[in-house]
């Protein structure tokens, strides 16, 4: 059911923006991608773009939030079902990272990602990836248990991240099998 005030079209409408706002901002991050750029994407026009949305920066922190959205439900989906005491530390570990290496498949997400952290010195998109942290944070909590586990896997995330979006995995060279566990 929609949202009061809105329509399954403005609805539909949104989710299409939030997509292609992924799709162009994963490619030339939160300075180089124009809002005529998405609005084109989408097939509206920038004004209709801006009736949503105020400017770049309220699009972008919105579009923040959906990948957050979309990252916590990808891991509480792939999570193991929990018997009351929970899934076994490595049952829940491995899960988390099943979940995250088929969400950062898509390439977009994780470029996407990147771009917002470094778009944090706009103030809206700050508040957005801060939102974006916590509810992580909270999430892999949950999932693993413990701070020094949700440390860890943020700090093999940020690796596996910096890895995959350069492509390590295809470098036949020492360094790379290093920061790849090969």
């Amino acid at each position: 059911m929609p949202a009061p005030g809105t329509s399954t079209k403005s609805d539909e409408r949104r989710r299409t923006i939030m997509a292609a706002a992924v799709e162009c901002f994963a490619q030339k991050g939160f300075y180089g991608t124009t809002t005529h750029e998405i609005a084109d994407w989408v097939g509206i026009s920038q004004p209709y773009l801006y009736r949503l949305y105020p400017n770049k920066e309220a699009l972008f922190a919105a579009v923040v939030d959906h990948v957050s959205v979309v990252m916590t439900e990808t891991l509480v989906a792939h999570s193991p079902a929990s018997g009351g005491a929970g899934p076994a530390p490595e049952a829940a570990l491995d899960a988390a990272r099943g979940a995250y290496a088929a969400l950062v498949a898509d390439r977009n997400i994780l470029r996407f990602l990147m771009h917002a952290n470094c778009a944090a010195g706009e103030p809206l998109v700050a508040q957005a990836v801060r939102r974006c942290y916590a509810k992580q944070v909270d999430t892999v909590r949950q999932l693993l248990g413990d701070d020094d586990a949700v440390r860890r896997w943020f700090g093999a995330g940020m690796l596996d991240n910096v890895a995959t979006v350069l492509g390590l995995a295809d470098i036949d060279e020492p360094w790379a099998h290093v920061l790849t566990a090969r």
